[in-house]
């Protein structure tokens, strides 16, 4: 079998998906993270595309490498990883595919049988009362916890901020049992962030997500000898060399990386070893409920440091609610999501719904 081309498609000029065809009609579906769908196109079509055609898309490891190597002046972190990430995606589903096994089959078949699910509230524009009452409404569906985003992201200590009000507001309505995580997006200096995590500390709260600058390992190891709630980062490493650097250098107690960012599920399994290896849990980043979430799940359910509910984004999402993009989407039932036991990811396409939405 080889590759005949590489298909990159933008829908609604946001959403990033990826078609990898072969000469044997077989063909593999992934995703690249949406933060410019336009850059990652053109990564996609310009850099990688050219040195996959011809290849057998079964020699997974060297073709990451190949795409990783072959154009390093372009990154190589950020969108030329997040390019690879989705072609990696689309690889194992048709790996899985020729294989007519499940994508978790052939990463260690199932450590345990359903991908749990916290609910990630992604708005900013809610008052703390507002926010409360949602959150009250997705732990009567099941949901294993609920985080809140509530400061301006980036903002060193001068912009938008009610987390300490949210959070006492959600937890009166919540009890004292249900989780609560917050994320700041980096918002903080390092003093505040001690300051905030202290107050965290005493309404509960599970974990406190990027809470420093991404790049400041210094800090953030300074941020989890000062306190005693769990620490969590990673969405914006991309690479296993870059959470080596997260688990030695910032010490933070939670990785957080995300299969459509760092490299794909090729990329994602070697960081899961490092988490073995350093005894760290990863809770994973996904903001992407469709070709995303399928890939996480097939990796929650066979990754063992996968042990804490989930990230799962509750806002709505065009091509998950207006107009479907897949058949048969993953969504929680009673708070787990469990991955289709069809062949490769188990996603199919609603071909007609792609062509209504596709941009280029």
């Amino acid at each position: 079998m080889r590759i005949t081309q590489v298909e990159s498609i933008i829908l609604l000029e946001q959403f990033h998906i990826v078609k990898v065809h072969t000469d044997e009609g077989l063909i593999g579906i992934g995703e690249i993270s949406p933060m410019k769908a336009a850059v990652t196109h053109a990564i996609v079509e310009h850099a990688l595309a050219p040195l996959l055609v011809g290849e057998d898309p079964g020699d997974i490891e060297r073709l990451w490498r190949r795409m990783y190597t072959k154009p390093y002046k372009l990154g190589p972190m950020g969108a030329q990883l997040e390019a690879i990430a989705g072609i990696d995606i689309a690889l194992w589903d048709l790996l899985g595919k020729a294989a007519n096994l499940p994508v978790y089959a052939l990463t260690g078949g199932k450590y345990r049988t359903g991908m749990k699910v916290y609910a990630s509230s992604m708005s900013r524009s809610m008052s703390p009362q507002e926010e409360a009452e949602r959150a009250v409404s997705f732990q009567e569906q099941g949901y294993h916890g609920y985080k809140i985003h509530s400061s301006t992201p980036w903002m060193h200590d001068d912009g938008f901020d009610q987390t300490i009000d949210t959070v006492a507001a959600v937890r009166a309505a919540v009890g004292d049992d249900f989780p609560i995580l917050v994320d700041v997006n980096n918002a903080y200096y390092e003093h505040t962030a001690i300051r905030i995590a202290r107050e965290l500390e005493a309404y509960g709260v599970w974990h406190f997500e990027e809470p420093l600058a991404a790049h400041d390992y210094a800090a953030y190891a300074r941020l989890a000898d000062a306190v005693d709630i769990p620490i969590a980062a990673g969405e914006q490493e991309y690479t296993s060399w870059q959470f080596r650097d997260l688990i030695t250098q910032g010490r933070v107690d939670i990785l957080q990386p995300d299969v459509i960012k760092c490299g794909g599920i090729t990329e994602f399994r070697k960081i899961a070893v490092l988490a073995d290896v350093h005894t760290k849990p990863i809770t994973v980043h996904n903001t992407q409920q469709t070709i995303g979430t399928s890939a996480h799940a097939h990796l929650w359910v066979s990754t063992p440091s996968c042990v804490y509910p989930q990230e799962y984004n509750i806002e709505h999402n065009p091509v998950l609610d207006d107009v479907p993009i897949w058949t048969n989407p993953l969504v929680p039932v009673d708070g787990v999501i469990t991955p289709w036991d069809l062949p490769g990811l188990g996603v199919e396409l609603d071909e007609d719904a792609v062509a209504r939405l596709r941009s280029n």
